[in-house]
């Protein structure tokens, strides 16, 4: 009998020892959202704090300057409870450059 001298080939595990996540499944990283709740249809606003799908009563403005022009502002929008924790995120890294209620946002944009 002779042997293959390539590389060796592993089968694929049976079901029954397969992840929940196994071949096929989609990837998501650790701590993102799943794709169904990435883009969201415009309505309310969330929060962009992990987990968090309350409504967005802040938008807190920030820039990465290693990577975006200083004209240039990203937003995370943060309901009450998640302002101060996302806040404090962003001005650590030197980003956060302004938050602002929703209520000025809305009328800026209208």
């Amino acid at each position: 009998m002779t042997t293959p001298t390539g590389p060796t080939v592993l089968s694929p595990l049976p079901l029954s020892v397969r992840p929940a996540d196994g071949p096929g499944a989609a990837h998501v990283a650790p701590g993102a959202r799943p794709e169904s709740e990435q883009h969201e249809p415009p309505g309310d606003p969330v929060c962009s704090a992990r987990r968090c799908r309350e409504h967005a009563e802040w938008a807190l403005r920030w820039n990465n300057p290693r990577l975006h022009t200083p004209e240039r502002r990203k937003t995370w929008l943060a309901c009450d409870e998640h302002r101060e924790h996302l806040s404090e995120f962003l001005s650590l890294r030197g980003f956060l450059r302004d938050v602002e209620p929703m209520v000025d946002v809305r009328d800026a944009t209208a």
